[in-house]
């Protein structure tokens, strides 16, 4: 596989010259695209010619037309050498479409012999293996990461349920199944003592990956003894709320791996499951050792001691934090908490001070953002609106991507909407941008991608991509594109977001410059389903971003999801809502796991929430989470005055966080998709300093 250095991994440019046009007709929909693709493939002068011949021909294929396929895939491997497999490949599959078993049968073995080293030969290898089963024992042997080679060990485990190696070649490779759990299940039952721990590793990979973390554990205990593994089971058991066993775990781990860059979060866990004289002597060692998490242990220390009524010491350890490690995650909590209570209490001043030395001191906290924008709002308060524009622009500058941002531009006058405008505003929203380069893979992968063939790149990226337990920056960034590439936008998007849980100074440095990038922030919010939202938005006179930004949210895009309530499709529809719905926009049919109907359905009934509140866009995303009678009930209590404070005090969390996620999602989408809020955001000075942003300490109340 080709594996550049890092810094040519993360240079995410156009794979094409700007004068081709495929780039832009991979991301339209077929029937978009078909014209100009035949007039692509019939120009004999055009050095697209090869590739739109081979994409119109897959479009042809999946609307069932193989003959008029086979008559743009004639010959074309002598003009396409870097897809000639995959050009065999369609051709098969068109010799199939046509019930021409003998052209068919030609195919896969001409396939087979040219290109028997490629992994798309399992393919091939699946079809002639339905008539020898030496055929599919090959794939197994030679392939056994390509997906195709998957399904060929569940059939076979179907027919014979008792083969160890099939098992585990599906739980190493398997993991996109719906029968995996079953699998682990079975590998654990039957074969507990045959299993090397290599083997256990994967299967508590696996469990890991499902967020079955009790079961996790309980398999890394056995895995091949790394501090990863051992820290891994230890996390595992307590999360699945197995204490007595984490705290053993914990207790081996920092034993055998005292020194590991996971040993100190493993000692401040082990100090949260145990009796306050052995926890203080936990932490007291992190503080001593560690000092990158010494703040956290001084907190968690305090905790221990205000249990134990020694008051006196817990404020030292407290004060210590804001001295020695005033530059922490800890501390920049500890002095927003403050900042809250202040402001909670009307010491609008003290608030701003508080506020305003997260930003100094923790501009990098996940708190700064809110703290930088709060530094505005108090200075408003306070009289000071030169500081409070200077705050608002400051969050722009340097958070750019935060919810934050988004309140910060309507502060400043921009035409972004607020949440009593924002369904009325019709955004500039520019077309689906280019596929990047891929970061990491081989040319046949890249070339895969760059032509929209997704199935085909993501099962030969099985194979490629040989660490998915440790990848790379750029593995894991292109493991994301791969999955938004088939569908798979849950886990795409947890693939491109945690990487910002890095921990390694140089892997930091490659994600950052993956963030100054757009084709991460596409990744990270993509635009399915385009055409639909934009019709039924219009329809319903709603800000499409404001609807792309709630399914986000909703679904992940995933239209076949389904809540553990019910709550089903795209737009998280429960179905005594469609069968509501249904009745009010006569609808006699409809599916809610279909894409076209859930965003029809959703749409109005987010409609219906804005005119249950005039069109008060806060107040129907908090309906459409929490429902009508909760969110009418705060709004007596609370009043609206200030809809900032409002969300700040809605007393479910999860609304909470879901109005920020919503509205969040909406800004990141405009300044992604409206070409005129891009670059009026790009005109704001990059990365300014606290100081530069009147945060330099001056006090708002004696100036």
């Amino acid at each position: 596989m080709f594996n550049p250095s890092p810094q040519t991994q993360l240079k995410l440019a156009p794979p094409l010259a700007a004068s081709s046009m495929i780039p832009e007709l991979v991301q339209r929909l077929p029937q978009d695209r078909a014209a100009q693709l035949q007039a692509i493939a019939q120009d004999t002068q055009s050095s697209d010619r090869p590739r739109a011949r081979l994409l119109l021909a897959s479009d042809l294929l999946a609307q069932q037309q193989p003959d008029a396929a086979l008559a743009l895939l004639e010959g074309l491997e002598r003009d396409y050498s870097l897809l000639a497999s995959y050009i065999l490949y369609r051709r098969a599959q068109a010799y199939e479409m046509k019930g021409d078993r003998t052209q068919a049968q030609s195919t896969w073995e001409e396939l087979l012999n040219r290109h028997s080293r490629e992994p798309i030969v399992v393919e091939a290898l699946y079809a002639l293996g339905q008539q020898n089963p030496q055929y599919w024992n090959r794939a197994v042997e030679e392939f056994p990461a390509y997906p195709r080679t998957v399904d060929i060990a569940l059939a076979q485990l179907k027919q014979n349920p008792n083969q160890l190696p099939l098992l585990l070649l599906v739980a190493r490779h398997g993991l996109h199944k719906s029968e995996y759990p079953e699998i682990l299940s079975r590998l654990i039952l039957q074969y507990r003592d045959q299993l090397a721990p290599e083997d256990w590793e994967a299967i508590a990979f696996g469990y890991w990956e499902r967020q079955a973390y009790a079961e996790a554990g309980e398999a890394y205990l056995k895995a091949p003894s790394t501090a990863r593994n051992a820290y891994r089971a230890a996390r595992g058991l307590q999360l699945g709320d197995k204490n007595e066993a984490a705290r053993n775990a914990y207790r081996r781990f920092v034993s055998e791996f005292p020194d590991a860059s996971e040993t100190p979060q493993g000692l401040i866990h082990l100090a949260t499951l145990s009796e306050s004289q052995y926890a203080i002597g936990y932490l007291d060692t992190v503080i001593k050792k560690f000092p990158n998490k010494a703040a956290e242990a001084l907190l968690e220390k305090a905790r221990v001691l205000e249990g134990l009524a020694n008051y006196q010491s817990a404020h030292q350890a407290r004060t210590s934090i804001l001295s020695q490690y005033s530059n922490s995650e800890t501390a920049a909590q500890m002095r927003w908490g403050v900042a809250r209570k202040r402001a909670e209490s009307n010491d609008i001043a003290g608030a701003w001070e508080w506020a305003r030395q997260v930003t100094t001191e923790n501009p990098d906290s996940d708190l700064a953002p809110e703290a930088a924008f709060w530094v505005g709002k108090w200075a408003q308060k306070l009289g000071r609106q030169a500081d409070a524009d200077a705050a608002f622009e400051y969050v722009l500058s340097r958070y750019p991507e935060t919810y934050y941002a988004w309140r910060s531009a309507v502060f400043l006058g921009w035409n972004v909407g607020d949440f009593n405008s924002v369904r009325k505003i019709n955004p500039n929203i520019d077309r689906l941008p280019l596929r990047p380069a891929l970061p990491v893979g081989s040319e046949t992968l890249r070339e895969l991608f760059l032509i929209g063939q997704d199935a085909e790149a993501w099962a030969l990226w099985q194979v490629e991509f040989e660490n998915p337990m440790q990848p790379s920056v750029a593995e894991q960034f292109t493991d994301g594109l791969m999955r938004l590439g088939v569908g798979d936008h849950i886990d795409a998007l947890f693939m491109v977001d945690s990487l910002k849980w890095r921990d390694d100074p140089e892997e930091k440095s490659q994600v950052e410059i993956l963030r100054q990038q757009p084709a991460f922030w596409h990744a990270l919010y993509p635009f399915p389903y385009l055409e639909p939202i934009l019709n039924w938005s219009g329809e319903r006179q709603l800000n499409p971003l404001l609807v792309v930004a709630l399914i986000r949210q909703e679904s992940r895009f995933m239209p076949q999801i389904k809540s553990v309530v019910g709550a089903t499709g795209l737009m998280q529809i429960m179905p005594e809502t469609g069968e509501w719905v249904a009745e009010r926009i006569n609808l006699k049919s409809y599916q809610l796991e279909k894409p076209e109907d859930n965003i029809k359905m959703g749409t109005w009934y987010l409609d219906f929430t804005h005119s249950e509140y005039n069109n008060n866009s806060l107040l129907a995303v908090a309906s459409y989470n929490a429902g009508p009678g909760n969110v009418s009930r705060w709004v007596e209590r609370m009043g609206l005055r200030d809809p900032d404070d409002f969300v700040e005090k809605i007393p479910f969390p999860e609304t909470k966080g879901y109005v920020k996620s919503v509205f969040g999602n909406y800004w990141n989408y405009l300044r992604l998709y409206d070409p005129q809020i891009g670059e009026k955001l790009a005109q704001v000075s990059g990365g300014r300093s606290p100081k530069a942003a009147g945060m330099n300490g001056s006090h708002p109340s004696k100036n």
